[in-house]
Order: C-alpha cells, then sequence, then structure tokens
C-alpha cells in the first residue's frame, strides 16, 4: 500500500517537477518533505488541502489512495449564489426595515471608503448618491 508521501512524489513526477520546486511553490521546507519520506511525520490538515488542490486530486485518493466516487458528490467551481442580483435580492424580504437601513449605511460607508482611496490616488471625483438615484437603481433590480 502506498503512503502518503509516495501518492505525492507520485503527483510531483508525473507533473514534471523537481521535489525542490514543488517546495518552493507549496511552502514547504525539504526538511518538512523528508521527514513524511522518513514516516516521522505527515503533512497538516491544512497542507494536505494545498496539495490535493495544487495537483487537483482528491483528498481521499491523496490521504488513502481510494479514488472518489464523483456521482456521490461534486463541488462545482461556480460562484455560490447564481449572480450578483440573486446574491442581493436572496433574503430582502426577510430583512427588517432597521436592517435594511443597516445595510445601506454600510453600502454608503464602503463607496466613500472606496473615493478615499482613489482621492489618494487623485483619478475619482466623489458624489454621493441622492435618494432618487438610490430608488430608481433598486427597481430596476
Amino acid at each position: 500500500m502506498q503512503s502518503i508521501y509516495e501518492r505525492i512524489e507520485h503527483l510531483i513526477a508525473e507533473r514534471g517537477m523537481t521535489k525542490k520546486a514543488f517546495c518552493e511553490q507549496l511552502k514547504i521546507s525539504t526538511g518538512n518533505l523528508g521527514d513524511w519520506k522518513r514516516g516521522k511525520s505527515i503533512p497538516s490538515t491544512n497542507k494536505l488541502i494545498e496539495i490535493a488542490s495544487f495537483f487537483d486530486v482528491s483528498l481521499d485518493w491523496l490521504m488513502i489512495g481510494r479514488l472518489s466516487k464523483e456521482a456521490i458528490v461534486r463541488e462545482k467551481r461556480e460562484d455560490y449564489f447564481f449572480n450578483v442580483l440573486r446574491q442581493m435580492n436572496c433574503q430582502e424580504s426577510e430583512l427588517s426595515t432597521v436592517e435594511q437601513s443597516f445595510i445601506s449605511e454600510y453600502i454608503e460607508f464602503t463607496r466613500y471608503r472606496k473615493f478615499k482611496e482613489s482621492k489618494d490616488a487623485g483619478n475619482y471625483r466623489y458624489q454621493p448618491e441622492t435618494e432618487d438615484e438610490n430608488k430608481s437603481g433598486q427597481e430596476g433590480t
């Protein structure tokens, strides 16, 4: 049975990398890699996730050598929400007036902060939205 290290070594070779390049890219010390090889330690959970992501393999395969059953769970690499409008409107009816007001103030604060950052760069002129512009923008969404 292959060890985690042997599977990692296989992935490194398959990609045509050197072990040194692998360590540099994933910020792993060569000493840690040597410890993994000798069985003195194994990669941390976070590092296993990074390695699996780097090589685009499942954690199941990396940790125990088992191929994942794609039919069970297949996570898509898409945005969590369908789109920006869906994200903004997904729970609007559940928000109280106070919560809606807080969110509006936060959006205005974010615009102001963006203005201040741009002002320092000298390429933007801040113009706060008026109530009429705010309402017309919400009607179109």
